[in-house]
């Protein structure tokens, strides 16, 4: 919106210029969605309270976690507005892969949206039953599949596949490319929302990786550099950096009331849609297998759950003390606060490794 307004009014005056570079749209953004998310914190955190829209607590968990029953939570809908108010006003809304981005925020959004509402009005903490959300999920994830895979037909994408280390193997997977897609949508999207279990843990792990994937998407953008660094040069890439400035924007906004001890949950509503905003930009800049490294911790937590299920499953016993493995380090005697910094360590450790495998190869 307010980008083709300054577009125009640079044709007239000069100083109008500065909008036209995308480096300084993403700073504007990133300030936008973090300021908006300080405006709106307060009042959205009262209303929650006001709509008794609160946390429950599941009994099995730690027991240090049981005072933070009937915290706000559903506050993933001020992550949403801040990223997507900051996306309208100062992308180019001519550009398709904006708004596939703000399809996936949307999207996996509402499925949260979906079952934070169902676990708070049955003051429990069991949503959606677990075939439902799932079959909601991907359905999100295979309309952005299929969304993404005709930009390719179109000729502004392509559908080959680049592994991190490796130069000169990327596979195209030609039709295969939405299943693909939807895989790595699912995994990313759960993946996240499993990580959300701390203060401040999935919101400031997920500023990590969508710093990153800005970077990325910057880089991929510009032929100079993506030449230089031999990856794919993807010309659409460009507004994805205004995107990832704005949710990296929010979520340091969101993280300064979700913060220990924190003033309001995300909830599903903010975990999913942020994992799948995450997927869906890993995908539009043709690097979804770096999303392994970037999002390292996730995997981690990912994988820490399912060992826990296999092997209790088959073997009866526990690997850990609970999954997923924040909650490990918890019932070990780490302070909440120590376990969330020590995760968010690790990571920058996996963004700034995934960054390093550009030259590693």
């Amino acid at each position: 919106m307010l980008y083709e307004l300054f577009f125009w009014l640079s044709q007239k005056w000069s100083i109008f210029n500065v909008f036209r570079y995308v480096t300084f749209r993403s700073a504007v953004s990133a300030g936008s969605a973090f300021l908006i998310c300080l405006w709106m914190g307060p009042h959205l955190i009262r209303s929650l309270r006001q709509l008794s829209i609160r946390q429950a607590i599941r009994e099995e968990g730690p027991a240090s976690h049981q005072k933070k029953a009937g915290t706000p939570t559903m506050g993933g809908v001020l992550i949403i507005a801040a990223v997507l108010v900051p996306t309208l006003l100062w992308t180019n809304l001519r550009n398709p892969f904006v708004w596939v981005q703000i399809l996936a925020t949307l999207g996996f959004g509402a499925v949260g949206f979906i079952d934070d509402y169902a676990k708070v009005s049955r003051n429990q903490n069991l949503g959606l039953r677990a075939k439902g959300k799932m079959a909601l999920l991907v359905a999100v994830a295979f309309i952005l599949g299929l969304w993404i895979y005709w930009i390719a037909r179109q000729g502004d994408f392509i559908t080959e596949i680049y592994f991190p280390f490796f130069k000169n193997f990327h596979p195209n997977l030609g039709m295969a490319y939405v299943l693909f897609a939807v895989l790595v949508l699912i995994c990313a999207s759960n993946a996240v929302n499993l990580t959300d279990g701390l203060d401040g843990l999935a919101i400031g792990s997920s500023g990590v990786a969508f710093a990153a994937f800005t970077v990325i998407a910057y880089v991929a953008s510009h032929i100079k550099m993506a030449t230089y660094l031999d990856i794919p040069h993807i010309v659409l890439a460009s507004e994805l950096t205004v995107y990832g400035a704005a949710m990296c924007g929010a979520s340091m906004g969101f993280l300064w009331y979700n913060a220990h001890p924190a003033e309001v949950f995300m909830g599903d509503t903010g975990a999913l849609a942020l994992g799948g905003a995450l997927g869906t930009m890993a995908l539009l800049t043709a690097q979804p297998l770096l999303l392994v490294v970037v999002g390292g911790l996730f995997v981690i937590e990912a994988l820490s759950v399912i060992l826990q299920v296999g092997s209790y499953k088959w073997r009866k016993k526990r690997i850990f003390r609970m999954a997923p493995l924040h909650h490990h380090f918890e019932l070990k005697g780490w302070h909440e606060s120590k376990v969330i910094i020590r995760f968010w360590i690790l990571a920058v450790l996996f963004a700034v490794l995934a960054m390093s495998t550009f030259k590693l190869r």
